[in-house]
Formats: structure tokens, C-alpha cells, sequence
């Protein structure tokens, strides 16, 4: 994640363009590690409808002349046009990884009667409109949010009523379990919804109370008792340990790649149990020159052999994550500048408008595709990965 720095200077009356000032009208703590901010335009106007999965791009003021982006999720239930709510987990952060200062600050800075500046909301990961195939929503963690808003739309389709939803939720314990109360509501209330929670860790309360369905991790048995054979359209959100455990899994019971549609914060590709990605050196210096003379070749260092660029690819990140590069990123789609990159020669084009430009020599990965054979400056961070 990167810090954007603002010289300009956001005046505090009103929010850049892209952003509303929105006011905090509830704040509730949903679980040890987890708060929720109720939101509602300080203009007074009317919201932006959104869909069930869709997030939100948050402005924080870290310090003069300082803004942090961060993304977050849109957790309530699509069809209240009073308020938007946005669910926010703690990173805590270790002796080896600093706490997340976007969470940080709202956790310990953001009251009831606070002002903060949203873009949005935006994302491509929303439920479909077949009210007729069985569903699953299948979150591990903080990863609930968005399947939480998804929950509340499915049950309101029109003609959706007599479709099976299955709600499968995995996190170490009751003290970090988020939003149990509503889901449980929206179960009883609709017979066809049905919950199961695994606790990986369950604590001796959770024992007395029997807050869990099952214990450990999610496992092929788990769903096989759970799901009984059928059409599904899934939806995953998590953590990558858990996506790619679950990815797997669903795979493994015949599901298509294509009806499972998820939220990730990485590398697509390594969800895929036989994904395996060629290392860059097992091409051959003759080859690579060859094509670098005829076609739009792609520099990831200055210093770096060129690779001919693939048409085929959305995007300079998702090139790069190809070949085995791990960009930082966040959005996709132009929103929060994590992924900018020094542009050292070329040009490039914006499949996505940035929500805000890059400055001068500089690249969002997410939403570019090169003009021309182009060099790029990734940091040291983006390491490649096995």
C-alpha cells in the first residue's frame, strides 16, 4: 500500500472531485478486531445506489499535506438508500509487519459525528441476476463484508424466494465473528438460507454456547455434508490462505471456474491448482531480443530483458503478475493508486479513467496497457514469487 501525498491540501469543506463528505452517524464495534461506520452524504443529497459487493474509496487526512486511499467494502444491505455502512478490520501489525495505518486511524480517530471523504462506490464483483441457481457465499474472516450485502440482496430478488442460499463462514473464534446477530436474523426469516460457521480456534465460550458448526478448517467432507449436488454460483472472499484452500476445494466438487466469482487480493492466478508459471529466465536471450526488434516488448526494470507484451492481458499489472512479479496493488481499476510505477520510456493508455492521474512519469499498472514498447521502474517490493 502506498501513502499519497497532497501538497494542494484537501479543504476542509468540501471533498475533492470523485469524492462526497460523508458523516459518521453510527459507529458499532461488530467484533473484537472489526467497526462498522454508518455513513450518510453532509450535503444532505441522495445517495449513489450500489450493488451488493461493491466498495468504496476512503480519503484519509493521516497529516497536513498527507493523504492515505484505502478501499473498503460496502457491508449493508443495498436497499437501504438512507446510509451506506463500511466495515473496517484492526491490522494489528507484528514485530515483522507494521499495523495498517488506514484501519489504525479509523479505529482509533473516526467518531459518530466525523466527517470522511468517500469516492465511489465501484468494483465488478456483485451478484448476478439468476434468481433461479443455487448460491454460495463463502468468506473467510473480514471477507464476510461484502457477502453480508450480498446475503440481504439475494433474499430480496424478485422470484428468488424458493432459491437455496448457503452461507458458510470460517474465522479462529466468536471474539473476531462479525455480524453473526444479522445473518442468523436473515436465516430465520428466510427458510431456504442456510448457515454454517467454522471455528478454527473455538474458544471454551464458544464451546458452552455452541457459537460454531464445525472446528479446524473448511474441508471437502464439510462442504459434501453441506452442499448437495447441483448448479452453484459461488461467491469467495478471503484472505489468500483461505481463497486458495477454498478455490480448490469448490474445484474439487465439480464446480466450473466460471461460476466462481471471488474478490482477491492478489495474483489470479494462484488460485489455480495447476497454475505453474515459467520462470523469465528459461527464455532464450536470442528469442527475447528477436521479438523485443518486432513486436511491443515490455520492460519491467530498465536493466531487464523485454518480453513480448501479450495482448491477451487487462492490464501492465496483470502482465507483470504473468511473469511472476507481485506488484502492490489494491483497487484494479484505477481507484486507490497503490499500484503506481515509475514509467521510465513509452507510453501508455488507460482502459480505466484514474480516479486521480499519476504524476508525470509515473504509471497505474491496474488500469494501463502500453502504446509502444514501454520500460518500467518496479520497486524492489515487487519481488517475484515462486
Amino acid at each position: 500500500m502506498r501513502v499519497m501525498d497532497d501538497p494542494a491540501a484537501l479543504s476542509a469543506s468540501r471533498a475533492a472531485p470523485g469524492f462526497r463528505r460523508f458523516r459518521v452517524t453510527r459507529r458499532t464495534q461488530e467484533s473484537a478486531s472489526i467497526v462498522s461506520f454508518d455513513l450518510v452524504p453532509s450535503d444532505g443529497e441522495a445517495l449513489t445506489p450500489f450493488a451488493a459487493g461493491q466498495f468504496v474509496t476512503v480519503r484519509l487526512p493521516l497529516s497536513p499535506g498527507e493523504r492515505l486511499l484505502r478501499t473498503y467494502s460496502l457491508s449493508g444491505d443495498p436497499a437501504d438508500r438512507t446510509r451506506w455502512r463500511i466495515s473496517v478490520k484492526r491490522e494489528a501489525g507484528s514485530a515483522a509487519v507494521p499495523a495498517g495505518r488506514g484501519s489504525s486511524y479509523l479505529h482509533q480517530h473516526v467518531h459518530v459525528g466525523d466527517e470522511l471523504e468517500l469516492a465511489g462506490p465501484s468494483g465488478a464483483f456483485v451478484c448476478g441476476d439468476d434468481v433461479a441457481r443455487p448460491v454460495i457465499l463463502m468468506s473467510g474472516g473480514v471477507g464476510l463484508t461484502p457477502l453480508v450485502s450480498m446475503l440481504h440482496c439475494l433474499r430480496a430478488m424478485d422470484g428468488a424466494h424458493a432459491r437455496r442460499v448457503h452461507f458458510i463462514h470460517a474465522c479462529e473464534n466468536g471474539a473476531v465473528h462479525a455480524f453473526r446477530d444479522e445473518v442468523e436474523a436473515v436465516a430465520a426469516a428466510h427458510p431456504n438460507v442456510r448457515v454454517h460457521f467454522c471455528y478454527r480456534l473455538p474458544s471454551a465460550e464458544d464451546r458452552v454456547l455452541k457459537n460454531f458448526d464445525s472446528e479446524g478448517l473448511i474441508s471437502k467432507d464439510t462442504l459434501q455434508s453441506l452442499l448437495p449436488l447441483d448448479d452453484y454460483e459461488v461467491y469467495l472472499c478471503g484472505p489468500p490462505a483461505f481463497m486458495q484452500s477454498s478455490w480448490k476445494l469448490l474445484r474439487s466438487l465439480g464446480i466450473a471456474r466460471e461460476r466462481i466469482h471471488y474478490e482477491f487480493f492478489g495474483p489470479a492466478t494462484v488460485l489455480e491448482e495447476d497454475a505453474v508459471e515459467e520462470p523469465l529466465s528459461a527464455q532464450s536471450r536470442e528469442v527475447i531480443q528477436e521479438a523485443a526488434a518486432t513486436v511491443t516488448t515490455i520492460r519491467f526494470r530498465p536493466q531487464a530483458e523485454p518480453v513480448a507484451w501479450d495482448a491477451a492481458c487487462g492490464s501492465l499489472l496483470e502482465f507483470a503478475e504473468k511473469h511472476g512479479y507481485e506488484p502492490a496493488f489494491s483497487c484494479r481499476i484505477g481507484i486507490c493508486n497503490t499500484c503506481v510505477t515509475g514509467l521510465i520510456d513509452g507510453k501508455v493508455e488507460y482502459t480505466e479513467e484514474p480516479l486521480e492521474p499519476p504524476s508525470e512519469g509515473t504509471v497505474l499498472l491496474c488500469c494501463a496497457k502500453p502504446v509502444g514498447s514501454v520500460t518500467l521502474a518496479l520497486s524492489d517490493d515487487a519481488r517475484t514469487f515462486e
